[in-house]
Formats: C-alpha cells, sequence, structure tokens
C-alpha cells in the first residue's frame, strides 16, 4: 500500500500525528519498545506491519536510534563511589568544615 508522508495517522500512546512523524517517533524509542509501537491509518483504522514502518523509515531516511540501554540495566552506584565522586569535586574548605561537623556528631 502506497503511503504519504502527510497522512494521517494514530501512534498507540502518542496519538495522532502525521505519518512521517509517527515513523520518526518510533525509530527513537529503544528496540523493544519499537517492536511493540502499533502505528494506524486514521482513513480506514488499518495497522502498520513493523516491517512497512521499517521500509518507510529506510524510505525517507529516518535511521532507528543507537542502543539504548534502559535505566534498569545500568548498575546502581555504591554509596563510597558517590561520596568519593563528591569529595573529589567539592573545594576544600566545604571538606574541612564537613570534616569538623563529621567529628562533632561522632563525639555525642
Amino acid at each position: 500500500m502506497i503511503s504519504e508522508p502527510e497522512e494521517s495517522v494514530r501512534l498507540q500512546g502518542f496519538g495522532e500525528m502525521t505519518l512521517r512523524t509517527a515513523v520518526a517517533t518510533v525509530m527513537l524509542l529503544a528496540p523493544r519498545e519499537r517492536a511493540e509501537a502499533a502505528i494506524f491509518r486514521v482513513r480506514d483504522g488499518v495497522r502498520l506491519a513493523s516491517s512497512e514502518i521499517a521500509e518507510l523509515a529506510s524510505q525517507w531516511g529516518i535511521a532507528p536510534t543507537a542502543r539504548i540501554r534502559s535505566p534498569g540495566l545500568v548498575p546502581e552506584q555504591h554509596w563510597s563511589d558517590i561520596v568519593r565522586g563528591m569529595v573529589r569535586e567539592a573545594p576544600l574548605p566545604s571538606l574541612m568544615v564537613a570534616f569538623l561537623l563529621g567529628m562533632l556528631v561522632a563525639r555525642r
């Protein structure tokens, strides 16, 4: 089926937009979300296949984004790493004040 870039479509979860905008939006999604994305034509309610979306993107020169890592897959920083980074960036007077406050709190 021939597709016009300015045709009105509905991207599930995003609303109504032009076909070119919907394809560009889908290509910005992470690979798993891209596979689950659904574009429906407004004129007849037909869902575009993911292969058709990929074909349109390549025709229009819209490249998918590089691999996006989910925040859940990024290792969590430990407190020691966080504090070490804060100490490296902190000015010396504030470090001295923090040390003295720590000493006062520890003595109580």
